[in-house]
């Protein structure tokens, strides 16, 4: 609760004691332009119904109040009062001395190996997801959390994949349809259609924007081998950062370019670094798929070499099966990854057997906001 108000910098500035003794400091541009008063946002969805440019340069705040468990404030030159509850405030305080988790899709986020997730796998039966609320957040939650789940007591039959991205959003069609076949051809335009073993990648990094979420679904699967593994690319980056910090700038500075052109009519190309950071040096995406790696040109002669040799420790590490989470599909099961932080492999199978897997895409922002509403249900509920 909020006990003491004081406003600094002639109007330009207010400062709030806390109860429990805490001070916080807001501008007051900040606080008129997060005004949560109808003329400001949009009672429905929430959105702003002002731009920047509608709040006056020189606005300041003119008196300030404790209201009971909110704080009112009048806004000059406007001449505008706004209340905004003390919970409010504190959750959205900025003015903060102890270090603050670097950005916020970042929030929830749990960096794995195999020791702590080869024997916690996170799964849930398709039926029970798509009959209880509980069920399905949970297994939301857990692909927010680590970037990977299994879901079972799918229909092995063609185009069952499309249940598991119904239950939060939609599949992301391209060049390779709406789904896509994964199993041994001959001549295949993908290596991924083949009996060898992959090597842990991200998909489609040749795409701008990338795919953010990858499902793939087992119909058929009588062959010896061909386990699927994941690598969590966040605590491989990790890693890499602690034991060659300069190696770590490298491939998160420089941009690599990636391309694919398999099909007739199709040639993709995106530049992007293969460990990527946001401006507060959030771990943003990791893309790497040595299959659509093109020539890299944007480093500098000088760092080539230095650059080439964080690209070998990169590979090594990702590579390393303490890092490595295996799992074999049956049929009816299917698995989902964050293809923006998850790296997916398989090892290679025998060419008698059969094993029909089939893929498709769909995009983390469904996702994250079907989770979200569902929280939102169960906090009301529980109010």
């Amino acid at each position: 609760m909020l006990s003491q108000v004081l406003i600094g910098d002639e109007g330009r500035t207010i400062d709030l004691g806390w109860k429990d003794g805490a001070r916080t400091r807001f501008h007051a541009v900040w606080l008129r332009d997060n005004a949560l008063d109808d003329k400001t946002r949009s009672a429905g969805n929430g959105q702003r119904l002002i731009t920047i440019l509608d709040i006056p340069v020189q606005t300041w705040i003119g008196a300030a109040a404790i209201k009971g468990d909110a704080l009112e404030v009048s806004f000059e030159p406007e001449g505008k009062t706004v209340r905004f509850p003390a919970a409010w405030l504190s959750a959205n305080a900025y003015d903060r001395d102890a270090a603050r988790q670097p950005g916020w899709t970042g929030e929830g986020t749990v960096r794995w190996t195999r020791a702590s997730m080869q024997n916690s796998v996170p799964r849930a039966g398709y039926l029970a997801a798509s009959r209880d609320r509980a069920v399905l957040r949970q297994w939301l939650s857990a692909v927010k959390t680590y970037g990977f789940a299994v879901m079972d007591d799918l229909p092995p039959e063609s185009g069952a994949l499309c249940k598991v991205s119904d239950l939060f959003g939609y599949i992301r069609e391209t060049n390779y349809g709406r789904w896509f076949e994964v199993r041994a051809e001959v001549n295949p335009t993908n290596l991924a259609y083949t009996n060898l073993g992959l090597q842990a990648h991200t998909d489609n990094p040749y795409r701008d924007p990338v795919p953010t979420l990858q499902i793939l679904s087992c119909i058929e699967n009588t062959v010896e081998g061909g386990e699927s593994s994941v690598v969590d690319g966040f605590t491989v980056a990790a890693a890499l950062q602690a034991e060659n910090p300069e190696g770590f700038r490298l491939l998160s500075s420089y941009p690599a370019r990636f391309e694919y052109a398999g099909s007739s009519g199709v040639r993709l190309q995106a530049k992007r670094p293969m460990i990527e950071l946001g401006p507060d040096g959030e771990l943003i995406a990791i893309r790497f798929n040595n299959r659509s790696m093109a020539p890299t040109v944007d480093v500098p002669f000088a760092e080539m070499e230095a650059y080439y040799a964080a690209y070998r420790r990169f590979a090594e590490l990702i590579e390393d099966p303490s890092f490595e989470v295996t799992f074999r599909l049956e049929a009816g099961e299917a698995f989902i990854v964050d293809n923006t932080r998850v790296m997916h492999a398989r090892k290679a199978f025998s060419g008698t057997g059969k094993r029909w897997l089939q893929g498709c895409y769909a995009d983390k922002d469904g996702l994250l906001s079907t989770l979200s509403a569902i929280e939102h249900e169960f906090k009301e509920a529980a109010e």
